[in-house]
């Protein structure tokens, strides 16, 4: 018999909290150094950002590790929202598109392998 326990949702939502600040803090600190690094152009539509507009403009891992944040930015590159989208929505595509190749079985009836003969026959 399993035993029942209630969840302790305080200590949930300090895990939960903390999680969130150490995300925040790591971003910040890629981010801050990113934009000190690159101009402010999103490298895939070329668009030029400042002021209030700046927020629009995000760092882009390169290899997908949000933990891979090297001192010379060799890893990032600076996307806007829709880029960044558009990137990772065509990572997801080709992780889909992959598996179904994997399902995907190989035809073994040939319609047209004995054609040659069918025509000559027709003549």
């Amino acid at each position: 018999m399993t035993k029942h326990t209630t969840p302790d949702h305080a200590r949930l939502d300090r895990v939960v909290a903390e999680a969130r600040k150490q995300r925040e803090l790591r971003e910040a600190g890629y981010r801050e150094r990113a934009l000190k690094l690159f101009p402010w152009i999103c490298g895939r539509c070329g668009r030029e950002f400042s002021g209030a507009r700046l927020r629009e403009l995000t760092v882009h891992h390169k290899d997908h590790n949000h933990d891979n944040n090297p001192l010379d930015g060799s890893n990032w590159e600076l996307l806007c929202l829709y880029c960044h989208d558009n990137e990772h929505s065509r990572v997801m595509d080709e992780v889909v598109r992959d598996r179904n190749a994997e399902k995907q079985t190989v035809a073994t009836h040939n319609p047209f392998a004995d054609l040659k003969s069918l025509l000559k026959k027709k003549e």
